[in-house]
């Protein structure tokens, strides 16, 4: 089991909702709408994919990094060497 499987059916409409941001932003693109507008939109857009990133990143933690730490140090540091990765593409500009 995942750590995030008992917050699935909120993540996924969180994603749904973050669909929807993008199919606006597509129409604004059609629409030909000024690009601070659009801009908005994508940063409000990355804000929100950032909070479901952070969220999970919180649920491995919680659950998968914790149970590698019952499991011994070598399942732990194989773990925390995921995160670190995961945490390191996260915040790359």
């Amino acid at each position: 089991m995942q750590g995030y499987t008992g917050r699935s059916d909120e993540l996924l409409a969180r994603l749904r909702r973050i669909e929807g941001q993008i199919r606006g932003l597509q129409r604004m693109i059609e629409e030909d709408r000024y690009c601070i507008d659009v801009l908005t939109q994508i940063s409000s857009a990355t804000r929100a994919l950032q909070g479901v990133a952070t969220g999970m990143l919180d649920d491995h933690v919680r659950h998968c990094v914790r149970d590698a730490i019952d499991e011994g140090p070598n399942a732990a540091d194989e773990k925390i060497d995921e995160a670190l990765d995961v945490i390191h593409r996260l915040i790359k500009h």
